[in-house]
């Protein structure tokens, strides 16, 4: 009944000023013992009457030193180091006034001791008394509302990564929030000298104990993070060991991201699979891009896709005379607007957002020339595996010749640079995807090799990119919210990953260190396995694989390979001034025979004869050899037939 009692009113009746009126009691609380311990509890010794005109003195002063810092003004559930400060200071300037008054009563009146002269016995024996009793009662309201508030809820035992700052104010974070019942058990810290200390009476533990039966014997369900200065490679070793006991893991955002510089519990979010997919980041001479693209005009087609838009939004800060947003998609390239404007608007000057199709030689011609760019950063192709093979007309036209139209028109109206965005895919393809954008970097390879010296192309090669849209990622979570199953087409298919950001700052790199013809390939670190994504991503999300949620396995869709690579068998590579970044040494083509192979191309194209389409693309690509897919009967036929006697010629050979 009494507990039922105290949580309706609690709230309601305490109050500051509830607050001060309980300490203004212990204050003469204080005053009564300290007058009985400075007379040996003799009471007779005591002059009562005068003894209450001096509480009356003592009162107004520790009043006053309540009102001045505050001291009743914090939540007493809350209390901490900084209300016992806050009390210690308050005390302590009653006491300097009462010392005062005392002095100043014996500096003016020696013989007359009144009210205003308390003893300094009994200033000292009340200052003790006061804070000691101050201070323990604050405690003590805390742990009975701990006990009459918390004691019947289901608290979740967490662990916090990080002994510094940031680990002590996600703590206080985590206890000052009433929606939330967590039990700090201790915290883990990598630096050695705090190791087996204590922060707010948590002990600090070494990383170890995560290996160890202490996570089982605290029933430690949660991990928080909150190390601001960590490499990825040990953020990725932390969350594996705490997936490997199904410990749900939480992230603490940097500093800078804080709200007015103060965390929020609602900030403190669940780690996602791109925090253990990325590596260390990589830094690229964002000098030398700012010199290259300020006050230049530049192009951005594909802009309002994942590689393009986040291009055009690293574009933004380098201060081009002019950006010129190019895609075909409405709504999305409406979007970017909408967020750019949002985030960047004393920036937007000088963007143009514009609707026009690649394919459109009218329409892009008449932008070249009313813009005339000096950069173009083309980024605007069909990139699902799938979904070309089954509409391979369309990846052509925008792959192939979509690529021809910009490359050729750079050349006519003397852009500075081409940058090229290709892809893995294009390695040895398998797909149609791939071997049209191989295609495509065939004939700007090509082109730059016929027309050296003015405008000069350059392609950027790079795997899978971390939640960009119709990745592999979007589409796990998407299946987790909904129940499962999760689908992967085979159980040993692995991809390469990097993150948006990194992509876009490649191919910026790439824009203006290229000296034209390169094939820019950057170090995308180790393959993952899919499966091993899927999995992470179920733990992640506090399911168990099995029970809560099912992984099926589908087959490799048409034109997928289990592995992806980044360089073709004939090709090597040689180093730039970025260890992470390299340039494949690819096979030099002839321009006129490239471009009759497409004028061919074309041609075909027109019948809309996909096997037929596909059967120019081979000869055109001759490593390009079809997996999983309807058009593995042209490579029948034509290994068939590739025999010395036969003839055969391509730009292959």
């Amino acid at each position: 009944m009494f507990q039922k009692y105290l949580r309706i009113y609690s709230n309601r009746f305490v109050s500051r000023w509830m607050v001060l009126l309980i300490d203004m009691a212990i204050v003469a609380f204080a005053f009564a013992i300290s007058n009985l311990v400075r007379f040996n509890f003799d009471l007779t010794a005591i002059n009562f009457e005068l003894a209450l005109r001096q509480l009356a003195i003592v009162s107004v002063s520790y009043l006053a030193g309540f009102i001045t810092f505050k001291s009743f003004s914090g939540i007493i559930r809350h209390t901490g180091v900084e209300d016992a400060v806050r009390l210690f200071y308050a005390t302590t300037l009653a006491t300097g006034v009462l010392i005062l008054l005392n002095l100043l009563t014996y500096r003016f009146s020696p013989n007359n001791y009144g009210p205003l002269s308390v003893g300094l016995a009994i200033v000292f024996i009340q200052y003790v008394f006061a804070v000691f009793l101050l201070v323990t009662s604050r405690f003590l309201f805390k742990a009975v509302f701990m006990a009459v508030f918390e004691g019947g809820k289901n608290k979740v035992n967490v662990i916090i990564y990080g002994a510094g700052k940031s680990g002590t104010i996600t703590r206080n974070t985590l206890l000052q929030d009433d929606s939330l019942h967590y039990n700090v058990v201790a915290f883990i810290d990598d630096n050695p000298s705090k190791v087996f200390k204590s922060v707010h009476g948590v002990r600090v533990y070494p990383a170890s104990i995560l290996e160890s039966d202490f996570v089982e014997k605290k029933d430690v369900k949660e991990v928080i993070l909150s190390i601001q200065n960590i490499s990825n490679i040990r953020k990725r070793q932390i969350i594996d060991q705490c997936l490997i006991h199904n410990i749900k893991v939480k992230n603490v955002p940097p500093v800078q991201n804080w709200i007015n510089g103060e965390l929020s519990s609602k900030q403190i979010k669940a780690v996602k699979i791109e925090d253990l997919l990325q590596r260390e980041e990589i830094v690229l001479d964002n000098e030398n891009v700012s010199n290259e693209i300020e006050e230049k005009v530049v192009f951005v087609t594909g802009a309002a896709g994942s590689i393009g838009s986040e291009i055009a939004r690293q574009l933004l800060h380098y201060k081009p005379a002019q950006l010129i947003l190019i895609d075909q998609a409405e709504s999305p390239l409406y979007e970017l607007e909408i967020e750019l404007r949002k985030l960047h608007a004393h920036l937007l000057h000088n963007v143009r957002f514009v609707i026009a199709d690649v394919r459109n030689d009218k329409r892009m011609r008449s932008l070249f020339k009313k813009y005339h760019p000096n950069y173009v950063f083309h980024a605007a192709a069909y990139k699902h595996v799938p979904l070309m093979e089954d509409n391979c007309y369309e990846a052509v036209l925008v792959n192939v010749f979509g690529t021809q139209l910009l490359a050729d028109l750079s050349v006519e109206f003397g852009v500075s640079k081409f940058v090229m965005v290709s892809t893995d895919k294009a390695v040895n393809p398998t797909n149609v995807m791939g071997s049209t954008k191989r295609v495509a970097e065939i004939y700007t390879q090509s082109l730059n090799n016929a027309y050296a010296g003015n405008t000069k192309f350059v392609t950027t090669r790079f795997g899978n990119v971390l939640g960009s849209n119709g990745s592999v990622i979007p589409l796990f979570k998407r299946q987790i919210e909904a129940g499962g199953p999760i689908t992967v087409t085979h159980p040993d298919i692995t991809r390469y990953f990097m993150t948006i950001p990194e992509a876009c700052q490649l191919v910026l790199e790439a824009g203006v260190m290229g000296n034209g013809g390169e094939i820019f390939i950057f170090d995308m670190g180790e393959s993952v396995k899919i499966l091993d994504v899927a999995k992470k991503m179920v733990k992640l999300s506090g399911l168990t694989i099995g029970k809560d949620i099912q992984i099926t396995f589908t087959g490799l869709r048409p034109g997928e390979k289990l592995y992806e690579e980044l360089l073709n068998v004939q090709e090597n590579t040689v180093p730039t001034h970025h260890p992470k970044i390299m340039i494949g040494k690819v096979r030099a083509y002839d321009y006129d025979q490239v471009a009759q192979q497409l004028v061919v191309l074309r041609q075909i194209l027109n019948t809309g004869e996909e096997h037929r389409i596909v059967a120019k693309i081979k000869e055109i690509v001759p490593e390009f050899v079809s997996n999983n897919s309807v058009f593995e009967e042209i490579d029948k036929k034509r290994f068939a037939n590739d025999a010395p006697e036969n003839g055969n010629k391509n730009l292959g050979d």
